[in-house]
């Protein structure tokens, strides 16, 4: 049923709390506007933004366009909204979030509350082991976020939310547009760059487009067993036979097209991940024997009794892109004390533990946590051209001032798999 009245739900209570979720560390948008200048006469302000957006004179400024390099070499095109805008934007979404967690089904994990990345890791991996689905469909949409067309988007917001207030934000978002060196650019297509409903708005349209599509017209006319999971647009499919497999995708880049979406010809492939299969082995119809998900790539190993079991291990570009970053920072920051280093390298090497730290993954931990430690040392001896840092004092060092170890937080396997 589609709800017309919702825009009464939001009130100064609920400002203030779009306000409180809101983000305060993010660079500021074109107004130059930071968190702390918009603290100021906070109740003021949002009592104002509260009256713009209810009576339609709030006017959505256009983000300012930035590029951050990808792991393939590509730059990524980001958007950064004003401070004004991201509370704005919060606040729409905590309205169109109550009402499609409703309709959400539970493959979906990405940009929701109480779901993670780690629970569709988890339930990726009881599929694949308990449940034997090996044929997996290795799903990438190319430009999702950019290529969304906004025609559709209105469609299929229609059938849930016609509330004028909350259509007439999210149009206004769609149609604000960018600036990049002076310009504005407006956009045809693609999700509110930047801002908090842009992932609210590509969950709703692969909601309709790929889950229910899945859900309700591909499994019911499959001979086996299916699954899926989907982390915003990063998507699996595993079946427990190969016929199923092709067939849906057969089918799947024409569902897809129907809606504006491609695609990407290159990464999306059909995998044989069966045990005790080599690349010699593996029918010739597919692609691999691994697959990367969610930045760690499954594999098959054997379990401390012998058993075979899916690893997940973290995937080769995302440790590089890891050590890289490692790089960067001592590169930039060996002037640094030796104390203020060591702190935000702990940081740095808890954050990498807290999300790469699973069962199996414990060999990839420690050779990271062994390249820190090179890392570092290979830094701090350029600090002064003249000497070179030697190991024995490094170690002296780590002996008094520990690096955090490395440790396995997510034990998604049956049988543990912990560091010695």
């Amino acid at each position: 049923m589609a709800l017309c009245s919702l825009h009464h739900v939001i009130d100064l209570d609920w400002m203030k709390e779009a306000y409180r979720l809101t983000r305060k560390d993010g660079a500021p948008g074109i107004d130059g506007v930071t968190a702390a200048d918009y603290e100021v006469n906070l109740e003021t302000r949002l009592l104002d933004l509260l009256e713009r957006i209810k009576s339609g004179r709030y006017r959505a400024p256009p983000v300012r366009r930035a590029y951050i390099p990808k792991a393939d070499g590509s730059q990524r095109m980001l958007g950064i909204p004003t401070f004004e805008d991201k509370v704005a934007q919060r606040a729409i979404m905590m309205v169109l979030e109550t009402v499609y967690e409703e309709d959400f089904y539970p493959c979906s994990y990405g940009f929701r509350p109480g779901r993670s990345a780690h629970q569709a890791l988890r339930n990726m991996q009881n599929v694949l082991w308990a449940k034997r689905l090996y044929w997996v469909i290795d799903l990438d949409i190319q430009k999702y976020f950019d290529s969304i067309p906004h025609s559709h988007l209105r469609a299929f917001l229609d059938q849930r939310v016609t509330d004028g207030v909350i259509r007439r934000m999210i149009d206004k978002w769609l149609n604000a547009g960018a600036v990049e060196d002076g310009l504005l650019h407006r956009t045809a297509e693609g999700s509110p760059q930047g801002g908090v409903v842009s992932p609210c708005l590509s969950n709703i349209f692969l909601h309709h487009v790929l889950d229910e599509w899945f859900e309700t017209e591909v499994r019911p006319r499959l001979r086996g067993g299916c699954t899926i999971a989907r982390y915003a647009d990063d998507a699996l499919m595993a079946f427990d036979n190969i016929v199923d497999a092709q067939r849906v995708l057969a089918v799947l880049d024409k569902r897809l097209g129907r809606f504006g979406l491609t695609l990407h010809p290159d990464k999306t492939r059909l995998v044989d991940f069966r045990p005790r299969r080599t690349e010699s082995t593996r029918h010739p119809e597919t692609d691999g024997t691994k697959f990367d998900f969610l930045g760690l790539t499954h594999v098959w190993g054997r379990s401390r009794r012998g058993k075979d079991m899916v690893m997940q291990v973290t995937a080769k570009g995302r440790f590089a892109r890891a050590l890289a970053a490692v790089s960067y920072w001592c590169r930039k920051h060996r002037n640094w004390s030796i104390r203020d280093q060591h702190r935000h390298l702990s940081s740095m090497m808890r954050g990498h533990f807290a999300y790469y730290g699973v069962g199996g993954n414990a060999r990839r931990l420690r050779w990271f946590a062994h390249q820190v430690v090179r890392i570092w040392r290979k830094w701090l001896s350029r600090r002064d051209r003249q000497s070179v840092f030697r190991w024995n004092r490094l170690n002296e060092i780590l002996k008094r001032h520990p690096l955090p170890p490395a440790r396995i937080l997510h034990s998604f396997a049956t049988v543990s798999e912990t560091l010695p």
